[in-house]
């Protein structure tokens, strides 16, 4: 038994990299679902929803329920169906993260200047054409998210470029920040993940490979954090990390000792 009643498990990084499971990694599952802990997925993936990780971890054995998933792009569809209602969402981002905004209800554009909302995100075919029209959409002061502040990527041989890249340009040319990111690290999404396990911060740990998004997630929200080494982050970045985590540990196959 464990002080912890519910865990939050990044999941690029920390259970996979690419198509492949890491070391360790299934220990670790066995080891927190050993312990009673709740456990919910998290990924700040803006072009999943959460049947895929279901899809994606079941050929290695982990059976995971929907239900436990969260990813950027759902919480980013929640957001703004809820708080932008009937408005407006001109997207720079990927197909697939347009139909989950499409199946939360969230209308969204692809005319500039009918934009009364900007979302940005990972976009493989982003342009300067692109870049142009975001600017366009972006001139009238509408509300401008993000879905994720992730520069990069991990996959399989290294890295690509990822939304919080795209963001950053967006960001330069129309000479604004973004109002809000609502995945990790946000409040928001922090929100939703405890609205899905029911569970007191105090007694939940976070999981991940990445300190300005994962750890910076528990770290706001009163969590304690555990950092694993198999993603993106090793212990050089470490020392001039602003946001500390709790624990840091190898794989996820070390959360015993944490446990």
């Amino acid at each position: 038994m464990t002080d912890y009643e519910a865990v939050i498990l990044d999941v690029d990084g920390t259970i996979v990299r690419g198509e492949e499971l890491l070391p360790g990694a299934t220990d670790g599952l066995r080891a927190l679902e050993t312990a009673g802990c709740s456990r919910l997925l998290f990924s700040n993936n803006p072009t999943r929803g959460a049947d895929h990780y279901g899809t994606k971890l079941a050929p290695h054995g982990i059976d995971i329920d929907p239900d436990a998933v969260l990813t950027s792009a759902t919480v980013s569809a929640a957001y703004l169906a809820t708080t932008h209602p009937g408005e407006a969402v001109y997207l720079v981002g990927e197909e697939r993260l347009e139909t989950i905004l499409d199946d939360a209800a969230v209308e969204v554009t692809a005319e500039p200047d009918a934009a009364e909302v900007v979302l940005g995100s990972f976009d493989s075919d982003f342009s300067f054409g692109t870049l142009w029209e975001s600017l366009r959409a972006l001139e009238d002061d509408v509300a401008f998210y993000g879905t994720d502040p992730d520069v990069t990527i991990p996959v399989d041989g290294g890295e690509i470029p990822g939304s919080g890249a795209i963001l950053a340009a967006m960001e330069a040319v129309a000479g604004r920040e973004a109002d809000a990111i609502l995945g990790k690290p946000s409040a928001i999404a922090a929100t939703a993940a405890m609205d899905r396990l029911d569970a007191d911060p105090s007694n939940t740990l976070v999981v991940g490979d990445r300190l300005n998004t994962d750890i910076a997630l528990g770290s706001n929200a009163g969590m304690d954090t555990a950092l694993v080494l198999t993603g993106v982050t090793d212990r050089t970045d470490l020392a001039a990390a602003e946001v500390e985590p709790d624990y840091v540990l190898d794989s996820l196959a070390a959360v015993e000792t944490v446990l």
